[in-house]
């Protein structure tokens, strides 16, 4: 996000949710998200990045919900991280704690979809730590119509995880006015 305290300023506005989509298929891990910021009926910026890298680029990490938020858990679950020696699920329990016992992060409204080479996880400040036994996650105001795409090109192609999370994407984008064709995908 090029503006951080736009995004925040925004994201106290009641700004909508987004899509993030997290896709694991032949020992990859694709994650994506769409890059528009709405506020009401109003579409305020089309290009904010909600998936990013972390922890020496070994962990992939999306959010969807207030972006000020999310940045907030982002530099917070890169500490765990780091004291946790890139242990994914252990610096992601440990940031559950974290979410759910510490006053200052009980308001934080925002979900995470985190990722290394191993796991797959959702994490939420309501103590969610999940790992889908599909492996696939989606999250934000378009995440049902990303999941359901997902699931089926899962089901009937040979798509690279990478190429699902593009594809259902883009066909939630044609169904969801709250997500655009303006995508990032990492993939470890």
């Amino acid at each position: 996000m090029s503006d951080p305290t736009l995004e925040s300023r925004i994201s106290n506005l009641g700004v909508r949710s987004t899509t993030i989509l997290a896709v694991r298929r032949d020992g990859q891990t694709a994650i994506g998200g769409d890059g528009q910021v709405t506020i009401e009926n109003t579409v305020i910026k089309q290009g904010a990045k909600k998936v990013r890298r972390l922890f020496q680029d070994r962990v992939v990490a999306g959010f969807a919900g207030a972006a000020g938020d999310a940045m907030a858990l982002f530099e917070r679950f890169e500490g765990k991280l780091e004291e946790h020696a890139g242990n994914l699920f252990r610096a992601a329990y440990e940031l559950v704690k974290d979410w759910r016992t510490e006053r200052s992060l009980r308001q934080l409204q925002a979900l995470l979809v985190i990722a290394d080479k191993e796991r797959l996880l959702l994490v939420s400040g309501n103590g969610d730590l999940i790992e889908p036994d599909d492996g696939i996650i989606a999250i934000g105001s378009g995440g049902p119509y990303a999941l359901a795409a997902a699931r089926a090109l899962i089901a009937h192609t040979d798509l690279t995880a990478e190429q699902i999370v593009r594809e259902a994407l883009n066909i939630t984008a044609d169904i969801c006015i709250y997500t655009n064709e303006n995508v990032t995908v990492e993939v470890v």
